[in-house]
């Protein structure tokens, strides 16, 4: 049975993550996309060598390696907001410093390929969370950084957030 979770509306999230609903608002199978993403990111990415996966488009900014790194980290803390959003929980929850984990993750130092196996892991359980989540929880709402989102905001969240440096990839490390 198919679920129906709806499109976030303005008010459901932050102002600042409209860039990233705006590039998946028109997916009408959110759930779905979560695996059709999945595969068209693998495929993407899966080609490059270790050496292209170390390119830096300009000095001071991320390797493709940083940005899958960053990639799992965020999907990974939009997520646990998706769980306890989602489960009910209205305790506010933080922000986070993207450039702080990225720093601390240290994705440079590690095989590309465990980098691919770590973001599908991660995206494996974000699709099993939020198949798990009844149609009447997409619409819970918490607090995350200091704004009201739903549950059903965070899973177009993460859908455009990796839409957004899959265009990265395209436009500025020649990633197509």
């Amino acid at each position: 049975m198919k679920t129906a979770i709806g499109v976030p509306a303005a008010a459901e999230f932050a102002p600042a993550f409209e860039r990233y609903v705006a590039r998946v608002r028109q997916v009408a199978d959110p759930l779905g996309e979560l695996s059709v993403q999945r595969a068209r990111f693998l495929a993407r990415l899966s080609p490059l060598t270790e050496e292209q996966a170390q390119f830096r488009y300009a000095p001071d900014k991320w390797s493709v390696k940083d940005l899958v790194g960053h990639l799992c980290d965020a999907e990974r803390v939009f997520a646990y907001r998706l769980l306890r959003i989602g489960r009910g929980d209205v305790t506010p929850l933080p922000g986070f410093e993207e450039s702080d984990y990225a720093r601390a993750a240290g994705a440079h130092r590690r095989p590309f390929s465990d980098l691919l196996g770590e973001w599908s892991v991660v995206r494996d359980s974000t699709t099993a969370l939020a198949a798990s989540l009844p149609e009447t929880d997409w619409s819970n709402t918490g607090t995350s950084n200091d704004a009201a989102t739903t549950a059903r905001a965070l899973l177009y969240i993460i859908l455009g957030h990796t839409e957004h440096h899959l265009a990265v990839l395209a436009d500025r490390y020649g990633v197509r």
